[in-house]
């Protein structure tokens, strides 16, 4: 299988998570503790990765355990479109770090696609958007949501960056780690759990197994083979998808100036990923 292909299969788990994410009762701390436990358990059982930790896996594990966190309290606390479109932001961030982190340079051409992400995220936080059971507390939501992105970004550049040094066995420990240190985090505030039911649980399954813990199998192994900007360019087939599943099932929507923000977002990286590579100078 490509690594393109890898990629967006990974993106397309990943977009289910706001639409399940707000068909629980369990809380942020609980769904992302629980999810990532399940998760590690998962990948203990089906890939094969050295379970003595490097410097470079506790690091960007305890990167990836970040993200997981941020994430899943932006979805409760703002729209799921919201939510993905800050973290889908983490080219602009890739862009900015690539040449400390990666060697990778900026190239003339990926300044107005940057541009417009900029202004993009700037409309996502203007953007009001009113209460709601889904939604209760947007402005904090995109706070903690923007964290996200600039976390993803360092995710996907340490990710890059052991792919390159351990190999595939080193992102998926690093992978495992981030898990470990998710649940670990979450653990003190998560118990005890009350009023969670059988679809709270198949909830956490769900998540664990599908949407978090093959995503990343996928994920580490597709991204191994593409520079760290077109793997997360790829991924955003997982903003373009994820507010459509939350509209369906729980008819929330980002309102119009964040939608048009988010818009801007997705536009311009999916642009930006559909552009001929070219020759570079």
């Amino acid at each position: 299988m490509s690594g393109r292909l890898q990629v967006l299969l990974a993106a397309m788990l990943f977009s289910t998570a706001g639409v399940v994410v707000k068909a629980t009762v369990l809380t942020s701390w609980q769904i992302a503790g629980f999810r990532s436990a399940v998760a590690a358990v998962f990948l203990l059982l089906v890939a094969r990765f050295p379970l003595r930790p490097t410097w470079r896996t506790l690091s960007v594990g305890l990167f990836i355990a970040v993200t997981f966190i941020t994430f899943i309290v932006a979805n409760k606390q703002t729209t799921a479109a919201h939510a993905v479109f800050l973290q889908a932001a983490a080219p602009l961030y890739l862009v900015l770090l690539g040449p400390w982190l990666l060697a990778e340079r900026v190239h003339a051409r990926d300044i107005p696609f940057l541009c417009v992400v900029f202004v993009g995220l700037g409309l996502l936080f203007a953007g009001t958007v009113t209460p709601s059971a889904t939604a209760p507390n947007p402005a904090f939501g995109n706070i903690i949501g923007a964290v996200s992105g600039v976390t993803w970004a360092l995710v996907l550049a340490g990710v890059r960056l052991i792919s390159r040094a351990e190999g595939l066995k080193g992102a998926m420990a690093a992978t495992f780690y981030g898990n470990v240190f998710a649940f670990l985090l979450c653990a003190p505030v998560a118990f005890p759990v009350r009023a969670a039911g059988p679809i709270d649980w198949a909830v956490i399954a769900y998540l664990g197994c599908f949407q978090l813990a093959l995503a990343y199998v996928l994920l580490t192994r597709g991204i191994g083979k593409l520079p760290a900007l077109e793997a997360a360019l790829l991924l955003l087939l997982e903003p373009a998808l994820n507010p459509l599943w939350t509209f369906l099932v729980h008819g929330e929507t980002p309102g119009i100036v964040g939608s048009i923000g988010g818009g801007l977002v997705l536009v311009a990286t999916t642009a930006r990923a559909l552009r001929p590579q070219g020759v570079e100078r």
